[in-house]
C-alpha cells in the first residue's frame, strides 16, 4: 500500500516547477449547503466546451463537470494501471480506490477519516487535474489544488437564513429540519477540509467568492468565464 501512495500517486503530482509541466485547466466549485453548484458546473461545462486552452480557435475538446461517472472512470483507469504494474498489496489498493469512488458518488466521502483513503482521494483529484478541462464540485478539490497555477477556485456562499428558506422550499422541510440539515452539511464539509489541510478553510483559499442569494446562475457563470479569460486560462477571444 505504501508503494501505491508514495510511488504511483506521485506520478500524477499536481505540478512540476522544474519542467514547467502544469496540468489543467481546472475549475473547482466549493459551496455552502443550500447553494446549487451542480447547476453552475453543468452550464459552465457546456459554455466552455469547444474552446482549447490558450487557443485562438474552437476545437473538439470538451470540458467535463466531474460527476460520479467521470470520477469512477478516473478510478477505473488507475485500477487498470495498478493491476498491470508492480505494486505491493494490489488487492488492497484496488479495494481502497473503489471505496473512494463509492464514497464520492453519494457524499459519504466527507465521512472518510482513514489517512490512506484521503491520500488516494487527493491522488484521484490530481489525476483529474492532469487530464485538464475539468470542473470539480466539492470534495475539497479547491484546497487540494490550491497551489495549481492553471486553475480557478470558486466559492458559493449565501446568508444562513436565505439558505434555510431555500432548503425548506426545495425539499419541503420544516424550518427546524432545514436548519439542522444546513448545520450538519456545513459542519461535515468544513470538518473534511480540516482533514485534508489540517485547518479550516479561509477566504484566501479561493480565487473568487459569490453571494448566491443576490446573483443568478447566468451572472455567476458569465463572471467565471470572464475571469478565466482575463487570467488567460482560456482564450482571450472567447465568444458565446
Amino acid at each position: 500500500m505504501e508503494k501505491l501512495v508514495t510511488s504511483y500517486l506521485s506520478t500524477f503530482s499536481c505540478f512540476n516547477l522544474e519542467t514547467g509541466d502544469f496540468p489543467g485547466p481546472v475549475v473547482t466549485i466549493s459551496r455552502q449547503a443550500g447553494c446549487s453548484a451542480q447547476r453552475l458546473a453543468i452550464k459552465l461545462s457546456k459554455i466552455l466546451t469547444g474552446y482549447s486552452y490558450m487557443a485562438e480557435t474552437k476545437t473538439d475538446a470538451d470540458w467535463e463537470w466531474v460527476d460520479k461517472k467521470v470520477f469512477a472512470k478516473a478510478v477505473k483507469d488507475m485500477v487498470s494501471e495498478i493491476e498491470n504494474g508492480h505494486y505491493n498489496d494490489q488487492d488492497q489498493a484496488v479495494a481502497m480506490l473503489n471505496e473512494v469512488a463509492r464514497a464520492f458518488s453519494d457524499e459519504a466521502i466527507y465521512d472518510i477519516s482513514d489517512e490512506n483513503l484521503i491520500r488516494i482521494l487527493k491522488g484521484v483529484i490530481c489525476r483529474l487535474a492532469v487530464q485538464g478541462r475539468k470542473i470539480i464540485v466539492g470534495r475539497s478539490a479547491g484546497v487540494i489544488l490550491k497551489n495549481l497555477p492553471n486553475k480557478l477556485n470558486v466559492r458559493i456562499e449565501a446568508p444562513t437564513e436565505w439558505r434555510i428558506n431555500r432548503i425548506m422550499q426545495i425539499n419541503e422541510f420544516s424550518k427546524a429540519k432545514a436548519e439542522e440539515y444546513i448545520r450538519q452539511m456545513d459542519t461535515k464539509r468544513d470538518s473534511f477540509i480540516e482533514k485534508i489541510i489540517g485547518r479550516k478553510a479561509e477566504n484566501n483559499d479561493f480565487d473568487v467568492i459569490f453571494n448566491y442569494a443576490t446573483l443568478e446562475d447566468d451572472e455567476i457563470v458569465d463572471a467565471v468565464v470572464n475571469i478565466l479569460r482575463n487570467k488567460q486560462i482560456i482564450s482571450q477571444r472567447f465568444e458565446y
